[in-house]
């Protein structure tokens, strides 16, 4: 079993790491809407992380996989961010800023999938992924996301937004501190002394399905982290209670990955995509219909626990099976790529078309039909497991 001095680290990365994201994503479409950014020019510039997840998880991802040097290019990485970070106090213009954002995020996508793939090999025993171990340690990072989420808001709300690019700065140093913290670690040079494809795993039906099952998900969950925070201020919550709401996302984040041990085994893996989906449906149906009323959209936001914790580490479980060894780096890099890449350029962008037009409220309603597009996708992956018939 791995000593919990080998996990601390990592623990610590997420931690920081998340910190950032927890004031990053939430407040960034506010930011650009104080600095007088049009609804459709927020979504192209919040669009431009997903855009770096299409290319950029996997060309690190296969890099880590060819030379198993997953920390150091993490350092790389978290050096460039920081440095990219510091551009931000400057008046660059919507393109120039879009340009800084592009190379900070080109170098942060890529972070927690070489640090995912780096932990599962950890945190997988005998060939089978410890979600009890892994859970204690990503929810180290819900708790970094849940404080400066809800910090961040009462920052704001006091002092303003123009202390945004000194948030950014301040959390991006923290993640540079991290990662120098992490081991060295470097895969045994047996495992890389044969190039292992991944065309024959993706050629797999059920892999196809997993993929499509989690595009549609997450495509789902776009309306939540781009244009929460705006559907929000224009229905006129504070920015202090934008924060609470997204703390109690993070909060009942936290309560699962600390328990999901007990429940995953319940059902298996696959069901448990089916659930997620589904329960996405209805989150997106509360938000869509009630935020008005603060009771429910608290209700809604609990959802989080099943919408994405769960998700997350079921996909990540998911993944460990059909990406083992050497092929773990380009799997998790797939998976950012498929599930969070080609989702949010198209969530953003279409996004930003559709609310000018209709309205933030639109957003979530179409939410909820993306929502019952993966949860028929889960149920081909479910199925594809546990055919009818079976035993």
């Amino acid at each position: 079993m791995p000593q919990r001095r080998q996990l601390l680290p990592f623990a610590a990365l997420s931690a920081s790491y998340f910190a950032h994201i927890g004031f990053f994503n939430p407040y960034l479409p506010l930011w650009l809407q104080d600095m007088g950014f049009s609804l459709l020019t927020i979504s192209v510039l919040t669009a431009v992380q997903a855009t770096t997840r299409l290319f950029a998880p996997y060309a690190w991802g296969a890099l880590s996989d060819r030379t198993g040097e997953r920390v150091k290019l993490l350092r790389v990485g978290a050096a460039v961010a920081f440095a990219s970070a510091c551009l931000l106090f400057l008046d660059w213009g919507p393109v120039g800023l879009g340009l800084v954002l592009l190379v900070m995020f080109t170098h942060t996508s890529s972070m927690m999938p070489m640090s995912e793939a780096a932990m599962a090999h950890l945190v997988s025993q005998g060939g089978a992924f410890d979600t009890k171990r892994y859970g204690r340690v990503r929810l180290w990072g819900s708790m970094g996301f849940l404080v400066t989420v809800f910090a961040a808001g009462a920052w704001f709300e006091a002092f303003g937004m123009q202390h945004f690019p000194g948030w950014t700065v301040i959390s991006l140093g923290m993640v540079l501190l991290s990662v120098w913290w992490l081991p060295d670690l470097k895969e045994a040079a047996h495992t890389l002394s044969v190039h292992v494809p991944v065309m024959p795993v993706l050629r797999q039906k059920a892999v196809q399905w997993f993929f499509a099952a989690a595009f549609f998900h997450v495509l789902s969950h776009i309306g939540i982290y781009v244009f929460f925070s705006l559907y929000l201020d224009s229905l006129g919550y504070s920015k202090t209670m934008i924060g609470v709401l997204w703390a109690v996302s993070v909060a009942v984040e936290i309560v699962w990955f600390f328990s999901q041990s007990r429940w995953l085994p319940r059902i298996p893996l696959t069901a448990w995509l089916v659930v997620c989906s589904a329960t996405m449906l209805l989150r997106m149906g509360l938000t869509a219909t009630w935020a008005e009323v603060l009771w429910v959209l608290l209700l809604a936001q609990t959802l989080h626990a099943i919408t994405f914790a769960t998700h997350h580490t079921v996909c990540i479980a998911l993944l460990s099976h059909h990406f083992p060894g050497q092929l773990r780096g380009r799997g998790q890099a797939l998976y950012t790529v498929m599930a969070y890449g080609f989702p949010g350029v198209i969530g953003a962008l279409l996004g930003g078309v559709i609310s000018e037009r209709l309205g933030l409220q639109s957003v979530f309603v179409i939410s909820g039909l993306t929502s019952v597009v993966a949860t028929a996708a889960a149920y081909k992956v479910w199925r594809m497991q546990h055919p009818k018939g079976s035993s």
